[in-house]
């Protein structure tokens, strides 16, 4: 825990360090090991005084280092593959299958999902299936010393800087705690919202609530363009809602061509 005494001895111990000419705190020092992420999380809870509470930077002390996600993170090779090769590894018939069947005994809750974001069920299902095999695998490693990772490691600290400030805005809330488990990047929940998706797209309650976690993926569909009744196949207008929700060109069309699947397309 950090304690008040400990907080002044860091601050006059350090502060002149991490004060440059304009008056302004340097960024914690990022990393490429596990050999500076203590000393990062000391760096980082002085800088982050003012925008986290300190009950959320006790949280943020107690995380770990996690060897797993920085190897999840170097081992993204199956975005590389084409297409059909995306979809054989990723189950698609498997996806398209259950899919149907998820859209037909859920069928009351799709329909108030598409009356209230425009959503069709295939896509939602799609990514949903995509995500976490619907469910079955929503990951165990700790979430917040995952984010913490990733904002130490120096590959992309500037955007999971982002998502811990948000991860630690998150605890305040209660909607994450110390002990929160999802996957290797920090996303939790049915459809995996990082934590700044979580802010700014969550409906309310939490994402292991499937309900909860479809109603959000639709929020965040619509905020980024989706419009009700519109095609969203590549080159049709809500192609590019689905382009927000992942960067990869195959994971895109592989929600397109699945989606359309399962809303009777082929």
């Amino acid at each position: 825990m950090i304690t008040s005494g400990y907080r002044r001895s860091l601050a006059a111990a350090g502060l002149a360090a991490l004060v440059g000419l304009t008056g302004r705190v340097e960024a914690a020092q990022c990393g490429n090991s596990a050999a500076g992420f203590e000393a990062w999380k000391r760096e980082f809870a002085e800088e982050a005084r003012g925008r986290a509470s300190a009950s959320s930077l006790a949280a943020l002390m107690q995380t770990s280092y996690s060897a797993p996600t920085i190897s999840a993170d170097r081992g993204q090779k199956s975005f590389k593959l084409s297409l059909d090769q995306f979809l054989a590894k990723r189950g698609g018939p498997a996806i398209v299958s259950r899919g149907r069947a998820l859209k037909q005994s859920n069928a009351a809750l799709f329909s108030s999902i598409e009356q209230r974001y425009g959503v069709p069920p295939g896509p939602l299902l799609a990514i949903w299936g995509m995500e976490t095999g619907f469910g079955a695998v929503k990951g165990n490693i700790n979430t917040l010393s995952a984010v913490a990772t990733l904002a130490y490691d120096c590959r992309r600290s500037a955007f999971f800087t982002d998502q811990l400030y948000a991860a630690l805005t998150l605890v305040d809330r209660g909607i994450l705690s110390p002990s929160t488990r999802g996957a290797a990047h920090g996303e939790v929940g049915h459809t995996q919202f990082l934590p700044k998706s979580v802010l700014n797209y969550g409906t309310g309650g939490n994402l292991d609530s499937a309900p909860n976690a479809l109603n959000a993926t639709a929020n965040f569909l619509k905020a980024h363009g989706w419009r009700a009744g519109a095609g969203y196949q590549p080159g049709e207008p809500n192609f590019a809602a689905i382009q927000g929700w992942n960067a990869a060109s195959v994971y895109q069309r592989a929600i397109a061509l699945l989606g359309r699947r399962i809303d009777g397309g082929e």
